[in-house]
């Protein structure tokens, strides 16, 4: 294998099983050479990216020591075959003078349907209902109406009785507004936190966290965004409020949110992403086993799967990295 020159590039593939992985056109006179390794720990990154001037990625940490000359001295392209980046240092980046490009937009349906589809199985309590059937419980005590009413005995509301919150106005956040409106919910939408004026399209953040019987979260992790749904959220929210994570791990702050339902301050929380990844009952509180009596829905960060988004993915990705090697990068985030 070559190892990188002025006009050679070595792609290293580190989550290659979840890809469809191109035939990259690079303008003459660039070649290339490639790696692909289906998957990747993260601590096999060091010696995997050692000979990479581009890395492709969809989930894994690439930290300040990764990037380091001593461990990555070629590298000067890393894509992320996702929407998101928040895994990637890009502080060490911009001063190492790294591009480092995503592929955003790729998956709006997929997560968007699947917010949906956990706004419906939180709601109606799906999964406990279907456990509760499997085990019987339904031939042995006759009904079980009265187990899945509200805390204050009344029946779950319908969509046409929900108010939808949508916390992020991106694509994702336009999607399932359109979803929710086309299910007969009222839908206030507001940017971020720190909005606190309303126009034709946007209400402010307090009000959408007061109004709101369910709330889709659908913004990016960072400073301004961290744990920014917490105890004041929660306490200020519906009492049949259901909140729905499609966004970041770490937005939502998951011991507020286990406390909040624990004191059924809210009726219902689903979420496909944690706060650390992968998650398990060792390392979130949503997954603990003193939390299994609560109405939790959690799926493992897969609400991007689809064969759309994996199309759209491999075609990102081709065009990032030619875009790339002709000087005219696209979809730039460092």
């Amino acid at each position: 294998m070559p190892l990188p020159t002025a006009e050679h590039h070595h792609i290293v593939f580190l989550q290659g099983s979840v890809l469809q992985i191109p035939q990259f056109d690079l303008p003459a006179p660039f070649t290339y050479s490639q790696t692909v390794y289906p998957w990747t720990s993260s601590a096999e990154i060091p010696d995997r990216v050692r000979d990479a001037s581009i890395i492709i990625l969809s989930a894994a940490r690439v930290d300040a020591a990764v990037l380091s000359p001593d461990v990555t001295p070629h590298l000067k392209l890393i894509v992320m075959v996702a929407s998101g980046f928040d895994c990637i240092d890009l502080e060490a980046c911009r001063k190492r003078g790294i591009v480092v490009c995503n592929c955003p937009n790729s998956n709006i349906e997929a997560v968007s349907e699947h917010a949906i589809g956990m706004y419906f199985a939180a709601r109606r309590k799906l999964l406990d209902m279907h456990l509760s059937t499997r085990a019987g419980k339904w031939k042995e005590k006759g009904s079980l109406m009265f187990e899945y009413l509200d805390k204050d005995g009344t029946p779950p509301l319908t969509c046409q009785d929900e108010v939808a919150g949508i916390i992020g106005n991106g694509s994702v956040g336009k999607r399932i507004a359109a979803l929710a409106r086309n299910l007969g919910m009222k839908v206030l939408i507001s940017d971020r936190k720190a909005s606190t004026t309303a126009d034709s399209f946007r209400v402010p953040f307090d009000t959408v966290i007061r109004q709101s019987t369910v709330l889709f979260v659908a913004v990016p992790l960072m400073d301004s965004t961290r744990n920014f749904i917490s105890t004041p959220e929660f306490e200020a929210m519906s009492s049949h409020a259901v909140i729905v994570n499609v966004s970041r791990g770490g937005t939502v702050d998951e011991e507020a949110l286990v406390h909040a339902l624990r004191e059924r301050r809210i009726s219902g929380a689903a979420t496909d992403v944690f706060n650390g990844e992968p998650a398990g009952p060792d390392t979130s509180p949503l997954l603990a086993e003193d939390a299994k009596d609560l109405n939790i829905i959690a799926t493992p960060h897969l609400a991007w799967l689809s064969q759309r988004t994996s199309v759209n993915y491999g075609s990102k990705l081709k065009i990032a990295v030619e875009a790339w090697a002709a000087g005219q990068p696209v979809n730039v985030v460092s």
